[in-house]
């Protein structure tokens, strides 16, 4: 293998997840409520059963998921995974997996999100969640989320555009760290494409013959506490 790095394709981050399969307040066993503002987000289910809850300025809904399905939603979609037993997915997440760093918010109630301090303290998993973190802390802030989501649900419209602006205001001092990463993954990969069709158009097939295979053996990390259930994660470039 070449001794260098090479992103993931497209820039994205990738992850395996297994939905937690506690009840929330609502009743209903799955994930954290939350959205993300600049990533979209897709889903390879591999295996058990669920369903993916959203809700967008069309509405609520909810999708099926079954092995083999794939799912994936835009900016400012808030979603929620539901298990229906043993769900397992794989995470397909734009922008070298910035929803999992960073680029996402929870449905807290409004009072939170309107405090960063707040917000923070409600957020906050200990030893940020890293494996073997207890998990009766992602518990604590899903239930606070799902407060939250079925209060967007009931109000409509009103209610998920305050939620949006809201979370634009708790996130902004993260855009310019965001944005460097957007440059260093997905952005420089769409320049590279670029770049090989441009040489590509001149007769230069040099890139060609610089091409590299990479692989990972297995995650860098099982079972770190996400917001919808345990993560393995991988690198973004290897």
């Amino acid at each position: 293998m070449p001794d260098r790095s090479a992103p993931l394709p497209g820039g994205i981050g990738l992850s395996r997840l297994r939905v937690y399969d506690t009840v929330a307040p609502d009743g209903v066993v799955g994930g954290t409520p939350h959205v993300h503002l600049c990533c979209t987000e897709g889903y390879v289910v591999t295996g058990g059963e669920g369903a993916v809850q959203t809700l967008t300025s069309a509405g609520y809904r909810e999708t099926p998921l079954r092995p083999g399905a794939v799912v994936w939603f835009e900016p400012g979609t808030v979603h929620r995974l539901v298990n229906g037993g043993g769900l397992t997915i794989v995470v397909l997440m734009q922008n070298s997996g910035l929803p999992e760093a960073g680029d996402a918010v929870l449905t807290f109630p409004p009072e939170v999100l309107a405090d960063p301090a707040a917000y923070a303290a409600a957020a906050a998993l200990p030893d940020g969640g890293a494996p073997g973190a207890d998990v009766t802390a992602a518990y604590r802030r899903r239930d606070l989320a799902v407060t939250g989501f079925q209060a967007l649900r009931a109000g409509g419209p009103t209610a998920l555009a305050a939620f949006h602006g809201a979370a634009m205001a708790l996130r902004r001092p993260l855009l310019a760290r965001w944005r460097e990463r957007w440059a260093a993954g997905a952005g420089r990969a769409a320049a590279g494409t670029g770049e090989q069709l441009d040489a590509l158009g001149r007769g230069d097939p040099g890139h060609l013959g610089a091409a590299g295979v990479y692989a990972v053996g297995e995650p860098v990390e099982r079972g770190r506490l996400g917001m919808c259930g345990l993560l393995d994660t991988y690198p973004a470039a290897v």
